[in-house]
């Protein structure tokens, strides 16, 4: 399957080693655009998670110490196909990217708060289950059962998660307070 899915759907496979190269390319314009606007940006979600299943729509995180300092550059996100959609979750802007004409959506990037919780929930999950097979095996699983029943409802599909992120980002919290790390992904920043 191709990068990106139909606005609402859910579809998953398994981990594409090109999800991390795409990433990379995008953090780069990113970083090109934003500058020193953005503190810092990291490929999160499922795609940046091995040994899982997951959507094919990369996931970026970009802290900044104001939402204004990338709202002054939409324009320029426009021009380079990044499209400033809104205020989905309260406390963080989100833009997308894909083919618009087919309602298809290839990436999503969410910018949030420097060193704010949503910053710190967004690389706790992604290094915790990249750490803890386990768990990341336990996610999956509800994962696939959920896409199989709601293909059509991401909506759906997202709330069936929401108990047991819960539970994993508690779990990614006390790791990281144990002062667990995942070195591999520190060159990622």
């Amino acid at each position: 399957m191709e990068l990106g899915l139909k606005r609402g759907a859910v579809a998953l496979e398994p981990h594409n080693d090109e999800w991390e190269k795409n990433a990379k390319e995008t953090i780069y314009v990113l970083k090109t655009i934003l500058g020193s606007d953005a503190v810092d940006i990291q490929h999160v979600g499922s795609t940046a998670i091995k040994e899982i299943l997951a959507k094919p729509i990369i996931d970026i995180a970009v802290a900044v110490k104001d939402f204004e300092d990338v709202l002054r550059h939409e324009e320029v996100l426009k021009d380079a196909g990044i499209i400033f959609g809104g205020e989905d979750v309260a406390g963080e802007l989100l833009f997308v990217m894909g083919d618009f004409e087919k309602d298809t959506r290839t990436h999503h990037i969410h910018v949030v708060k420097w060193d704010e919780q949503q910053w710190r929930n967004y690389l706790n999950f992604r290094d915790y289950l990249n750490a803890d097979p386990l768990a990341a095996g336990k996610y999956s699983k509800l994962k696939e059962k959920l896409a199989a029943v709601y293909p059509d409802n991401r909506k759906a599909y997202t709330e069936g998660k929401q108990q047991l992120i819960d539970e994993i980002l508690a779990q990614a919290a006390k790791w990281r307070e144990e002062g667990q790390t995942n070195s591999h992904l520190e060159g990622q920043r």
